[in-house]
């Protein structure tokens, strides 16, 4: 029951989110679209905010799903793209808003979790510190999330597909090729490969 009521108070958060920004959807915009009392929904959530983190979370799980390795991560970024596309007037309100600071957050936050692993797969073989991976999965996080949003700012014009094919095709080979940079065997960033 817990998580249908949850699902029913992201359900209202996203319709009203497709009329308007986030900064002017308040609790009792979300309770009166639910059908449900103000307590049910601080039973559930603190605040808007914390329903937004939560509505993120669960759509992201459901989009990226186990797209989390080498031969699957376009795939999986693909659908992180379609998904906001498919959602886009969610998406541009939550962007344009004070949502987007929570927007960016998840975006840096699926993305690192999506190319750590993928990163953890391309290192069989080379001794590579958790750190170093920790490094390239954040240099390629910050690049994918700046064209992503760029990609939103532009009214998401381009087709997802094409944004992944061009991505996909700069990417092919450099995981490996930067890890290979840092097969030292190192457990700190003070030993860097010369």
């Amino acid at each position: 029951m817990s998580q249908t009521t949850k699902r029913a108070l992201a359900g209202s958060l996203k319709h009203l989110l497709e009329k308007t920004t986030l900064d002017k959807i308040t609790v009792k915009d979300i309770t009166e679209d639910c059908g449900v009392n103000r307590q049910t929904f601080y039973y559930h959530f603190q605040d808007v905010y914390d329903l937004l983190r939560w509505l993120f979370d669960q759509d992201a799980e459901r989009a990226l799903g186990d797209k989390k390795t080498y031969d699957t991560w376009q795939e999986g970024f693909l659908r992180m793209l379609e998904y906001a596309r498919a959602n886009k007037a969610f998406t541009v309100n939550a962007y344009r808003s004070l949502g987007r600071e929570l927007l960016e957050t998840y975006l840096y936050r699926m993305t690192h979790g999506l190319l750590f692993d993928v990163i953890d797969e391309s290192s069989s073989g080379l001794k590579v510190s958790a750190e170093y991976k920790a490094f390239i999965a954040d240099f390629y996080k910050y690049a994918f999330v700046g064209l992503a949003l760029d990609w939103i700012r532009a009214d998401m014009r381009e087709e997802p597909a094409v944004f992944i094919a061009r991505l996909s095709r700069l990417l092919e080979g450099e995981f490996r090729r930067n890890l290979e940079k840092f097969d030292t065997g190192a457990s700190t960033l003070e030993q860097p490969h010369p």
